[in-house]
């Protein structure tokens, strides 16, 4: 006999048939006149991580809110990471009730906004950062990804198919964005964490929102002291390490020295790893890849990440 019970998948499973944690985000986007509206979501997660010319967000959500009417009409927002305080997430909950419109919520609204990075380098119109926020990703939606560019904003009451299968309109009242992200902003005690090495205490106080609702209360909680757990590092041999190496061009070779600083790499990554080094080898006219190259090779890739 199985030690569960089954429970009915109904609308909104995430919340209403199962307990999910999730992040907490405020999107801003900018409204018809030019001002920003703020938004809270939790259906928000990476989507392309790797192997792409960008990198992306998806985001759900329903197609007749301010967020989705603004991104449709000008492609632009920014997710916002707000802190665990009790008195954030309360401002945060205080703008999610459906059909509030931007002029009716946003003088109530307390949280302090500031013009992003791009608009600051460039002079575009983007939607503002939250000041306070932990850190934010400034991003442009990618609506011409599975024939999206054709939606238009100014359906409130439900679109008509055919509804596309993963980007733009994809139901009556459902709507999914596959968002470009353009920049990371984040402050500074933060990113230095990321640069300099992590620690326990280094990570942020991010709010886990389970978004159960009992008619009346919205659930979240707040970050607890972090746990690490070591990783169990499996080392290549030498031997099978070098097998892949001879075979990954006919011109550039490694040494032994240069092969034993990547016997760590999961075997997956093992092939993107040996041609992302054959193609600095080329570019700088190396046919023989030593460990001192291994070394310039993985500063430069450090120094990239970092600009990123």
């Amino acid at each position: 006999m199985s030690s569960f019970e089954n429970l009915r998948i109904v609308d909104n499973f995430y919340q209403t048939s199962l307990f999910f944690p999730m992040p907490t985000v405020i999107i801003s986007t900018l409204c018809e006149d030019g001002r920003t509206n703020l938004g809270p979501y939790s259906l928000v997660q990476p989507y392309y991580v790797a192997g792409k010319d960008y990198y992306a967000m998806l985001l759900c959500c329903r197609n007749s809110s301010n967020t989705a009417q603004n991104i449709l009409r000008n492609g632009k927002c920014t997710l916002n990471f707000i802190d665990d305080k009790p008195a954030t997430f309360k401002e945060a909950v205080k703008l999610s009730w459906p059909g509030d419109k931007p002029e009716e919520k946003m003088p109530k609204c307390k949280f302090r906004l500031e013009k992003g990075l791009i608009e600051e380098e460039t002079g575009e119109k983007r939607p503002l950062v939250l000041t306070d926020a932990i850190e934010a990703i400034e991003c442009t939606w990618k609506r011409e990804l599975d024939g999206a560019d054709r939606d238009a904003a100014g359906e409130l009451n439900g679109y008509e198919g055919p509804y596309h299968d993963f980007n733009g309109i994809t139901s009556k009242f459902g709507a999914h964005f596959i968002l470009r992200v353009d920049k990371i902003l984040m402050k500074k005690k933060y990113s230095d964490a990321i640069i300099n090495g992590v620690r326990a205490k280094d990570f942020p106080p991010l709010p886990v929102d389970y978004g159960y609702r009992d008619s009346k209360n919205f659930w979240f909680h707040r970050k607890t002291r972090m746990r690490a757990e070591l990783l169990q590092m499996r080392k290549a041999s030498l031997e099978s390490v070098r097998y892949a190496a001879d075979r990954a061009d006919d011109t550039v070779k490694f040494t032994d020295e240069a092969l034993m600083t990547i016997l760590g790499v999961p075997r997956v990554f093992l092939s993107v790893v040996l041609k992302g080094c054959v193609a600095w080898a080329k570019e700088n006219g190396v046919t023989l890849i030593t460990a001192e190259h291994m070394q310039i090779i993985n500063d430069k890739r450090a120094k990239e990440k970092n600009k990123k």
